[in-house]
């Protein structure tokens, strides 16, 4: 009777300890399944002062999922499915990402690229840290918006992909700019508790789907626009295609705007349209149109052109303790095996599309001579993922250091007078309208 007793005891034991295994596991980044959803109870709510109380934990539950296996969207399609294997093991069920597409490439990568008016120093750079991995690189000065290199510009100007976890940022400015949230407000989740600063950082779902909840698809779409979704990133670049922000939130069943705000489900995003936005939290709230040289002439008559002026310099402290965790701690860890002279901001994002998997990687880094804007965006199977395109970066900030890129650029910006920015800039975008209760 004894013995009977302590086995009952120790598979209790064994059978809790799974359960908050899974639960933990169920927080961060992992391939999706299709679920439908239950709308939960509200875990925030908004005061008087801004502050977030937590309301009770929700009785519905989320299959929790970070990386997404949602579709690329394109002007012709809006979605699509992964390849996905399903293996039964006893009464629980694997799926497995079937990859047909191939991370690497073969022969000189960008070999077609308008390279005369970019600087010969930071396109190599990206080009031997992009190695064989199939991929493009995309250079900024976020202090004017000339685009310095781009890397394999087929696939830059191409419509793009889906955003996966760089949506965050959006989402999390959203979030600050209403005042929703702090960087250190904590949020009941299921289960346990994270603020901003450890959701950025580790990449976290359920965090950014509660956000977008509580904002509704309006207010995350007001947002997504102002900072250059939905529109062209550049000022007369050819090729450049437009990646799309939609009107409509994908239906509930997919997973509604919670989806849209942690995976960047329904959404396209371009290379060119993450780095403008990346470049504006960089300088504080200038959105650039991103300019790409093509000549030495071209060079020498550079003048910025300001897109709109974002009111955001207030909240970029908050959104930068996430992006320096993803770095030091988190997704972006990999970029400090390669590069640890400077610190880097950055936010990875990992998503697959019938086959083919996207990683990205946005950052811009702090220097005495000035920020750089860097987009890593890589396509292909396993290898293919965001850590990857941030331990990239790091190899491209090391290049850089070892050729003394950045003392010859210090030694540059003393002996040249400072350019004053030119075009028309728009005033800081209104608020939006007071949402409805069916928003809240």
């Amino acid at each position: 009777m004894k013995s009977s007793r302590v086995r009952f005891l120790g598979t209790a034991l064994v059978v809790a300890v799974f359960a908050v295994c899974g639960l933990s596991a169920a927080a961060f980044d992992a391939p999706r399944t299709p679920v439908h959803h239950v709308k939960p109870q509200s875990r925030l709510r908004v005061t008087a002062h801004h502050a977030v109380t937590h309301a009770t934990k929700s009785t519905a539950t989320h299959t929790a999922t970070t990386h997404s296996t949602s579709s690329r969207v394109t002007k012709k399609s809006t979605t699509t499915s992964a390849h996905v294997q399903r293996v039964s093991v006893g009464r629980r069920h694997h799926y497995y990402e079937r990859f047909t597409a191939s991370s690497f490439v073969k022969g000189e990568i960008g070999a077609d690229d308008v390279t005369a008016g970019e600087d010969p120093v930071v396109r190599q750079a990206a080009i031997e840290a992009l190695g064989d991995m199939n991929g493009t690189a995309l250079v900024i000065d976020p202090s004017n918006g000339r685009i310095l290199a781009m890397v394999n510009q087929k696939l830059a100007l191409s419509p793009g992909a889906e955003p996966c976890s760089t949506i965050k940022l959006t989402v999390a400015l959203a979030g600050l700019s209403e005042g929703l949230v702090t960087r250190d407000t904590p949020v009941q989740l299921a289960g346990f508790r994270m603020n901003m600063t450890q959701a950025l950082a580790k990449s976290n779902n359920l965090y950014f789907e509660e956000i977008g909840r509580e904002l509704g698809f309006e207010r995350v779409r007001h947002y997504a626009t102002q900072f250059g979704l939905g529109e062209l990133a550049g000022y007369n670049i050819p090729g450049e295609q437009l990646g799309v922000y939609p009107d409509q939130p994908i239906p509930e069943s997919q997973g509604g705007v919670a989806r849209m705000c942690s995976f960047g489900q329904g959404v396209s995003l371009t290379p060119l349209q993450l780095g403008a936005f990346v470049a504006s939290i960089a300088n504080g709230g200038t959105l650039y149109y991103l300019q790409h040289p093509t000549t030495p002439e071209e060079v020498a008559a550079f003048q910025p052109r300001v897109k709109r002026t974002l009111d955001i310099a207030r909240y970029v402290p908050d959104l930068e303790d996430g992006m320096a965790g993803a770095v030091e701690y988190g997704t972006a860890r990999r970029l400090r095996a390669n590069f640890n002279q400077l610190p880097v901001f950055g936010k990875t994002g990992t998503c697959s599309n019938d086959g083919t998997r996207y990683g990205w990687f946005a950052s811009y880094s702090e220097t005495p001579q000035g920020a750089l804007v860097t987009v890593f965006f890589l396509e292909g199977g396993r290898p293919t993922f965001g850590p990857r395109a941030a331990e990239l970066t790091g190899e491209f900030y090391k290049n850089l250091w070892d050729r003394d890129y950045f003392a010859v650029k210090n030694q540059d910006a003393q002996n040249a007078p400072a350019a004053a920015p030119a075009g028309n800039s728009t005033p800081a975008f209104p608020a939006p309208a007071a949402p409805t209760p069916a928003e809240q």
